[in-house]
């Protein structure tokens, strides 16, 4: 099987090397890999101490890092702190900001072989990390062999997954070369523990930590303030055309709420179309600053990327996007600000645990119709229903915080 592994990646580098002409995705995940090797050369160059490196898949997985990467450098501010993305789209909204605890941000380069050699020369990390998923193989056991030590944290697996099928031996062998897994849940433990991975534990979803600084630290948007002028807002995050279906009905029917949309991908035709169809007065967020009067408008739609986490403060009741296509986009953002959240009907719920959590502890709603997602947010405007609904996402977010700290006190004890 690792023939065929090392392969399929030397194969897929090498497809890959077609695409890197223009500006697509694709042609950005080679092109951002250039100079690495470099880059890496010039830091370490300039540091030489100890290093401890953190592996995401992309923005999210991030996201689920930088807790612990904060709970790290409070305990070990003498460390580097080095992050590598495997996607552009998490690595290009990333680089744009100065990212706190860390000290350097990368592409890994292609899981190869030679790559892995140069890297793991280059680098020379104490202690590497890797997040929920995304675990390249050669990286994996290349540092297993050298004797670093390996924590995977916020694993959350399914039994469909390669892993555990009866030709996923070599996979397997993957798993058990960390020196703990953390999980999310105890199904990933009993699950783990069922194929003989036994050095798991759970710590929880450290998500609910990061979107608890958030809540408490949230951006600051006077011209949003301005627009909301008082009134109760639905939030709709990560909206696709599918989730607009369903909402748009709503939107033209009730006058009592005022409406910030933030679209999955930031496309002006599709925004002009979604406000079209909106028989209400609607802005776009690029427009604010130029509008005389804010409070005349009813629907604002966010033409950017990065404000959407903050954007939950302005919200009454939020709906999040991505259940009908590619995949429900973070629901934990809004119920940080204690905020009941609706999401379109989910296709592989085993994907999405927290969906279901909402759902049991009252505070997340799924809908499948535009009338589904009437009746809740009518049922909502209930005081006492809605009371209920915030008091519920409190207790459910409260309960779980903690987990970066749970994992740092473990990974004392895993490598003292």
């Amino acid at each position: 099987m690792k023939v065929l592994y090392d392969f399929s990646v030397w194969a897929m580098s090498g497809m890959l090397q077609l695409t890197k002409s223009g500006d697509s995705k694709l042609a950005r995940l080679v092109k951002g890999r250039e100079g690495v090797f470099n880059q890496l050369k010039s830091f370490r160059a300039g540091f030489s101490g100890k290093l401890v490196w953190f592996h995401v898949a992309s923005l999210g997985e991030y996201e689920q890092a930088k807790p612990v990467i904060a709970a790290f450098k409070e305990a070990c501010a003498d460390k580097a702190i080095l992050v590598t993305f495997f996607s552009p789209s998490g690595y290009d909204n990333v680089i744009k900001k100065v990212q706190p605890n860390v000290d350097l941000i990368t592409y890994l380069p292609f899981d190869t072989h030679s790559n892995v050699q140069q890297f793991l020369d280059i680098v020379a990390p104490e202690l590497i990390f890797f997040v929920k998923y995304d675990l390249w193989a050669n990286y994996i056991l290349a540092a297993k062999k050298r004797g670093i030590p390996l924590i995977l944290f916020s694993a959350s697996m399914r039994k469909e997954q390669i892993y555990f099928q009866s030709y996923g031996g070599f996979f397997r062998k993957v798993l058990k070369s960390f020196d703990h897994i953390f999980t999310q849940n105890q199904q990933t433990v009993d699950l783990l523990r069922k194929f003989g991975v036994e050095q798991v534990s759970i710590a929880g979803d450290t998500r609910y930590d990061n979107v608890q600084a958030i809540c408490e630290h949230p951006k600051v948007f006077p011209e949003v303030e301005s627009f909301v002028d008082g009134a109760p807002v639905i939030v709709v995050g990560s909206a696709w055309q599918e989730d607009m279906d369903l909402i748009i009905p709503f939107i033209n029917k009730h006058d009592q709420y005022k409406y910030i949309i933030a679209p999955h991908d930031i496309d002006e035709s599709m925004i002009q179309a979604w406000s079209k169809a909106i028989n209400k007065s609607s802005i776009k967020y690029s427009a604010l600053k130029e509008a005389v009067r804010h409070d005349k408008q009813e629907v604002l739609f966010i033409d950017n990327v990065g404000m959407l986490s903050s954007l939950y403060q302005f919200a009454h009741i939020a709906y999040v996007g991505g259940a009908f296509g590619r995949g429900l986009h973070n629901i934990l953002e809004p119920l940080a600000f204690r905020v009941p959240v609706l999401f379109g009907k989910l296709k592989r719920v085993s994907k999405f645990p927290e969906a279901v959590i909402s759902q049991g502890a009252g505070c997340g709603f799924e809908v499948e119709d535009a009338a589904a997602f009437e009746k809740i947010i009518v049922a909502l405007e209930v005081p006492n229903v809605y009371k209920k609904t915030a008091e519920s996402a409190d207790i459910l977010v409260r309960k779980n915080l903690g987990s970066a700290q749970k994992i740092i006190d473990g990974v004392k004890r895993i490598i003292q």
